[in-house]
């Protein structure tokens, strides 16, 4: 029984040998890995290298993320919708020929012109819009109708 015990035992000795050898040949391939091109500096120097290089990174992706930030905050200024309604104010004329065109920004500030076509002439009006409202001026239906067009083209 005690030769039995001394092969069991001398045997685990060399499994546990066994997997020892393949973790260090794993670690020793992943820092040759590492060092791969570094002539004669130790893991230390490679890593402070790489240290430096992320923390360049980070500070490009830092000023990356302002310039966007200050992007969105300028283009939400632009005009980002458009509605559009055609119309006829009066009865003597046809064809809808008469208009009213909003332009506005993702805030509804922008404006609203209208074009009234009659048979003697066009006449144009150009209104404010602040927040989607007509800003001291009352809006017609078909000017309302055309913020409300410009609301639906997200």
């Amino acid at each position: 029984m005690g030769s039995g015990f001394g092969l069991i035992g001398w045997g685990s000795i060399f499994v546990w040998l066994i997997i020892l050898s393949i973790v260090i040949a794993r670690m020793l391939s992943h820092y040759n890995r590492l060092t791969r091109g570094v002539t004669s500096t130790g893991l230390r120097d490679v890593l402070e290298s790489l240290m430096k290089s992320q923390q360049a990174a980070q500070s490009r992706f830092r000023s990356i993320d302002e310039a966007v930030k200050l992007l969105n905050q300028d283009g939400a200024l632009h005009i980002q919708r458009i509605g559009i309604v055609r119309f006829n104010p009066f009865s003597d004329t046809g064809g809808a020929q008469s208009f009213s065109l909003a332009i506005v920004d993702s805030k509804d500030n922008g404006i609203v012109m209208t074009s009234l076509y009659a048979r003697n002439g066009n006449r144009w009006y150009v209104k404010e819009i602040v927040s989607g409202k007509g800003n001291g001026v009352e809006l017609s239906h078909e000017e309302e109708s055309a913020i409300k067009h410009a609301r639906i083209k997200q």
